[in-house]
């Protein structure tokens, strides 16, 4: 069990990911996971709350109003890119072949978030990990007018970046001590955040299995 602990926090530990690189590597995590199709693998949300969080407790040298603008403005910038990328290689990315960068199913998974959703799937989808990746990807792919994308983007960016980073910070500065059980913070937000895509992909299944009856 422990190893498991020490596991989840190697992978998601926003202060490794700040100390080596420091704040400019935590952009670049942001961006290429709003964008980059490689990228959906990236820990955004509770990355995003616990710079909020290290940010209150003075380990990040940026102050909170220019970690949340800079963090906006990479969300920003990765979903134009996934949209050019999208807009670039349209239908031909369905028959991509998997790879262990890319796999199928979750521009499928995009696909059908927004065909549900339409263009709020851009805001809604930036608090779904995988979903927040290809969402754009897909919005290219069917060529949603650039205007209209912009401001779902804009909106989306600003609404994800300041509801987590805001809230690490705030909480952070509430309870100090919430820095002590950072691994049990991120388990919960790994929760809370996958469970939607696991009832999503299990109605799915349910769904196909209906219709080859």
């Amino acid at each position: 069990m422990e190893s498991f602990w020490d596991y989840l926090q190697n992978l998601t530990d926003a202060q490794s990911i700040i100390s080596r690189g420091g704040f400019y590597l935590l952009l670049v995590v942001v961006f290429a996971e709003t964008g980059l199709f490689f990228g959906f693998f990236l820990p955004g949300d509770y990355l995003l709350f616990m710079a909020g969080l290290l940010c209150s407790a003075g380990k990040v040298d940026v102050s909170i109003s220019t970690l949340v603008l800079s963090l906006i403005a990479a969300g920003i910038l990765g979903n134009f890119t996934g949209y050019w990328f999208g807009y670039r290689t349209g239908p031909v990315l369905f028959n991509r072949n998997d790879s262990l960068f890319f796999k199928k199913r979750y521009v499928v998974l995009a696909s059908e978030f927004y065909n549900k959703h339409g263009g709020m799937a851009l805001i809604l989808g930036r608090f779904f990990p995988i979903v927040r990746t290809f969402a754009p990807i897909f919005a290219g792919v069917v060529k949603v007018d650039i205007k209209k994308f912009g401001l779902y983007n804009l909106i989306g960016s600003v609404t994800w970046v300041c509801t987590f980073t805001l809230g690490g910070f705030f909480l952070g500065k509430r309870f100090p001590q919430l820095k002590d059980y950072m691994q049990y913070i991120v388990l919960g937000l790994i929760v809370v955040t996958t469970i939607p895509l696991v009832v999503a992909y299990i109605r799915r299944k349910i769904a196909e299995n209906k219709e080859t009856v």
